[in-house]
């Protein structure tokens, strides 16, 4: 949800500068079932304009309403929604509307913690009580030492000692897709990455022509060569997949990330050229930790029967949120399967 959150600060600048009030919603505690869970947020503008949503349609129109009496007293309020006689959403949900006014020093530290892909802690305060209450609202911290209230007329120091009840969530970096090619059908794996809020970043050959004009929602082209990718640091909230189309080159940078801490990585290319690369990794680094080889899916992406290379953009994004989730692909859906069966090691003597 960092990217939610990065989108809303977004959003927050550009009122600002028109010198719209915004205020910010968040599901704090839900009773029952909903489209989204507790801890999703949105910011919405005086104008009428929202960024995000707590739900898939059917609450956010009445927490805009919901929302006039914040925009005029800039107290925060807490609402319910109940959407068992709504025909919308099964449960309950507690939400929470409070001014959304950064001070400067909060989106400065936004800005670097995003860059330095740092995590971020959020602390929102509450009762579940209807009405309207200085105590409540939000504080977000970069390193735990300080905390920023969201609002900077809040009374984020009283807040812990004179409420109940308190969400605290802890936001990882952005999940980041390393694509590694520069080919036609690495366009659409960037520009779908790029929707579902992933921070995309190509890597290209150091002769390449290409711009970041020629990859739609790309967050960063870098033109490295197989010994330069291995002083990137790869962290757990990455997924890497290569699709150079040269078997050589791929060997090259799949050699380059071996120790990288990349929680996916992916070969596109039919399942015996994978196990090919594979082969040919192992002789070439025989001290090669399991763990490393546990994450090469080959080929990359969910069998879907995906032929052109919007499908195959898709198939892979499905595996990678799925690995990304922790939880296996189409559980209880039989007619999902695995597009690559568990890697195995052939040593030669």
């Amino acid at each position: 949800m960092t990217f939610e959150f990065k989108n809303c600060i977004h959003s927050f600048k550009k009122a600002q500068k028109k010198g719209i009030k915004t205020v910010m919603a968040t599901l704090v505690a839900l009773e029952g079932s909903s489209y989204r869970k507790p801890g999703v947020r949105m910011l919405l503008c005086e104008d009428g304009k929202h960024t995000g949503a707590i739900s898939g349609g059917c609450v956010e129109k009445e927490i805009q309403k919901q929302a006039e009496s914040v925009f005029q007293t800039n107290q925060p309020k807490m609402m319910t929604y109940d959407g068992r006689y709504r025909l919308g959403c099964e449960g309950t949900l507690y939400i929470l509307i409070e001014t959304f006014h950064p001070e400067e020093a909060l989106l400065q530290a936004f800005e670097n913690a995003v860059a330095g892909r740092k995590p971020l802690q959020i602390k929102t305060y509450y009762e579940r009580q209807l009405g309207n209450s200085d105590h409540w609202g939000s504080q977000i911290s970069f390193d735990t030492n300080k905390w920023f209230a969201l609002a900077n007329t809040s009374q984020a120091e009283s807040k812990a000692r004179t409420t109940a009840l308190v969400l605290e969530q802890q936001l990882q970096p952005c999940f980041r897709l390393i694509i590694v090619g520069a080919e036609h059908d690495a366009v659409h794996l960037c520009l779908l990455a790029s929707v579902l809020g992933w921070e995309v970043v190509l890597v290209a050959s150091a002769l390449s022509t290409k711009t970041p004009l020629d990859f739609p929602g790309v967050h960063q082209l870098l033109k490295l060569e197989p010994n330069e990718v291995q002083q990137q640091a790869f962290d757990e909230q990455t997924a890497i997949v290569l699709m150079t189309h040269s078997y050589a080159r791929d060997l090259q940078y799949l050699l380059a990330i071996k120790d990288c801490q990349a929680a996916y990585i992916g070969l596109l290319g039919a399942k015996a050229r994978g196990q090919k690369l594979i082969n040919e990794l192992v002789e070439q680094q025989p001290e090669l930790e399991e763990a490393f080889l546990e994450k090469i899916h080959s080929p990359a992406g969910l069998d879907i029967g995906s032929i052109t290379p919007q499908e195959i953009a898709l198939s892979i994004c499905s595996e990678i949120l799925s690995e990304s989730r922790k939880r296996e692909a189409g559980s209880g859906k039989q007619e999902v399967r695995r597009g690559r069966e568990p890697t195995t090691i052939n040593n030669k003597p």
